[in-house]
C-alpha cells in the first residue's frame, strides 16, 4: 500500500524517537544535522552548545517524528553530556576520518553512553563523518568498520557536503536501529504504573473494608 508524501493531520499517534548526535568538536556534527533538516551544507565551524531539531519523517514506509539534539563536542561542555544521554533513545556517534583524535574519543564516548544509561548495549551508529575530503582522509574504512566491530554497532560513512552522501541514510537507519532495539525504558514506566495502581486498589480495598 502506498502512503502518503505529506504526514497526517494528527501526529498524536505517531511513534516520537529522540535521536542525539554526539562527538568530539569539530567532527562535523551539525553540518550533519542540518543537512538532514534544512538541505544545505554549513561550510563554516561554529561551536555548538546545544541544538534542538524536530520533523516528520517517512521512513520504510512509516511516518514518525524525529527529536534530534545537536550536541557540543567540546571539553568545556562535558558536563552537559550524562543530561542528554540520559534523554536520547538513540546516538548517532560520529567522527571525523580526517581527525584520529576524534576516532580515538569515540569508543570512551560510547562507553559513557553504556554507563549512563546502565546497558551492556544500546542503540548506537558509528558515523565516519567527511568521506569527501579524500586527501586529508588519516582513518581508513577499515579502522572505522573494526571499530564498529569491536563495539558491536552499525557502520556507516558520510559527508554532509553537497552533494550529500548517506546523510538521510544515517538518520533512517538509526530509527530502524531504536526500534529494533527493546525499549526497557518504557516497560520500566509501565510496570511502575500498573504497581502504583495495584497498591491505589489494595489501599481503596483497605478503605472501604475498614469502613465496612
Amino acid at each position: 500500500m502506498a502512503t502518503s508524501k505529506r504526514p497526517p493531520d494528527d501526529d498524536s499517534k505517531l511513534p516520537t524517537y529522540k535521536l542525539v548526535v554526539i562527538g568530539e568538536g569539530g567532527v562535523g556534527k551539525s553540518s550533519l544535522t542540518i543537512q538532514f533538516f534544512q538541505k544545505h551544507f554549513v561550510d563554516y565551524y561554529d561551536p555548538t552548545i546545544e541544538d534542538q531539531y524536530i520533523i516528520h519523517a517517512e521512513v520504510d514506509g512509516q511516518w514518525v517524528i524525529m527529536d534530534v539534539l545537536d550536541t557540543a563536542g567540546q571539553e568545556e561542555f562535558s558536563a552537559m553530556r550524562e543530561q542528554y544521554m540520559r534523554n536520547g533513545r538513540g546516538f548517532l556517534l560520529v567522527y571525523s576520518v580526517t581527525d584520529v583524535r576524534s576516532f580515538e574519543e569515540a569508543p570512551k564516548l560510547f562507553d559513557q553512553v553504556l554507563r549512563v544509561k546502565d546497558k551492556t548495549e544500546y542503540p548506537v551508529l558509528l558515523v565516519a563523518n567527511k568521506i569527501d575530503l579524500v586527501s586529508q582522509r588519516k582513518v581508513t574504512e577499515q579502522q572505522g568498520r573494526e571499530l564498529a566491530d569491536r563495539l558491536k554497532v552499525p557502520y556507516i560513512e558520510t559527508s554532509a557536503k553537497d552533494p550529500p552522501v548517506n546523510v538521510d541514510a544515517a538518520f533512517h537507519e538509526l530509527v530502524r536501529i531504536v526500534k529494533s532495539f527493546p525499549n526497557d525504558e518504557d516497560n520500566d514506566i509501565f510496570f511502575a504504573t500498573y504497581y502504583v495502581s495495584l497498591l491505589i486498589q489494595y489501599l481503596m480495598s483497605n478503605l472501604i473494608t475498614e469502613r465496612l
